[in-house]
């Protein structure tokens, strides 16, 4: 069997450990298939996706001048279905990024402008807190050095 990049194949897994699962692909060639090539989602534990003696299809990624062969069974499902680049809705809001900052009781989009003045309005309240929490720690008539008024 000529083993090529790219290639998609059937094996079935042989062994699992806490970095990767081998994979027999028949003729006598076992490959490996990193935890990362594993699934689209993360994994913290392989068993939780494979057991020994699932058969499986894997993409071969790397075939090493040393014999190792590395494969993929993420790549070698077809791709998840990914939101449009361009639709903010679709996408998860960054943490520590705008929110909705009150939003009209009618769910009409706010403006650009609507949204920076409440963004200010709060960073100005923030900030406000801050200097009030700063100026009460300057005041303090304690000194490191020992001179104590």
């Amino acid at each position: 069997m000529q083993l090529d990049v790219g290639k998609i194949l059937e094996g079935k897994v042989t062994g699992i450990t806490n970095f990767g699962a081998f994979v027999d692909l028949g003729e006598g060639k076992t490959g490996m298939v990193h935890i990362s090539e594993i699934s689209n989602g993360y994994v913290k534990e392989i068993s939780d996706h494979l057991k020994e003696g699932d058969q499986v299809k894997v993409k071969v990624l790397k075939v090493g001048d040393d014999g190792k062969i590395s494969l993929s069974i993420k790549q070698a499902q077809p791709k998840p279905d990914a939101p449009p680049s361009g639709n903010r809705q679709t996408q998860r809001p960054r943490s520590g990024g705008p929110r909705n900052f009150d939003r009209p009781k009618n769910n009409a989009p706010m403006s650009f402008e609507d949204m920076l003045n409440k963004f200010k309005q709060s960073s100005e309240e923030k900030m406000s807190d801050i200097k009030r929490n700063m100026d009460g720690k300057r005041g303090s008539s304690y000194s490191r050095r020992g001179n104590r008024s």
